[in-house]
């Protein structure tokens, strides 16, 4: 992959990261209307905190060098489909789906795709909802529609998250069977702790409805 960018491509490139920039916004600004509506009208807040970020040029290079793909505007938007990333951590299990819910029912964004890893999580015991969305952007001239990744997980899950993102960068390419079956085995934990708060909620629903 060539380093030599001309300077109309650089142009081009820097239109489409602050068309990114303006996607982010977008985002994060009808998540939160999203999250307002719904603890307005359920007394509830189900969300432990949201965090937004634009993939670094670093990352951007390397993902376009492992399709071996020239860093231009065009390659951006059609190999780089995370450079907008939204992550919604949740309290409980429950919750996760409400919020996937929410979504994909919003009439300001298009789901383009779903990877429901909670149901059928990866190999190491990774879960997380990732949706693919489009979100318009309205322009003086025209509208378009950046790809941007939304992933929407519980607490448990995020730490696991944080926790699976390290080891495999440890190891970059295989993780060895062993601990990848660890992995997975206390994800599973993990999970099963997801699960007895998510009772423990509902428990406390219960007696919050009685008094």
């Amino acid at each position: 992959m060539t380093n030599q960018i001309s300077l109309s491509e650089q142009k081009k490139i820097n239109e489409y990261m602050e068309k990114c920039h303006y996607a982010k916004k977008i985002l994060e600004t009808q998540i939160e209307i999203l999250i307002d509506d719904f603890s307005f009208k359920r007394g509830y807040n189900p969300i432990e905190h949201i965090k937004g970020r634009i993939k670094s040029e670093k990352s951007v290079l390397q993902k376009l060098e492992r399709y071996n793909k020239e860093y231009t505007a065009s390659n951006l938007a059609n190999y780089v489909k995370d450079i907008v990333g939204i992550r919604i951590v949740c309290s409980f299990l429950s919750d996760v789906f409400d919020m996937v819910f929410l979504l994909t029912h919003c009439k300001n964004i298009i789901i383009k795709e779903r990877e429901d890893y909670i149901k059928n999580p990866k190999d190491t015991g990774y879960m997380s909802y990732h949706l693919q969305v489009l979100v318009p952007i309205y322009l003086q001239e025209h509208v378009d529609y950046i790809e941007c990744e939304i992933q929407v997980r519980t607490m448990a899950m995020d730490f696991w998250a944080t926790l699976d993102h390290k080891i495999s960068y440890k190891f970059q390419k295989v993780i060895p069977d062993e601990v990848k079956n660890q992995m997975y085995d206390y994800a599973q934990i993990i999970q099963e702790l997801d699960k007895k708060m998510m009772d423990l909620n509902t428990l406390v629903q219960k007696y919050k409805k009685e008094l």
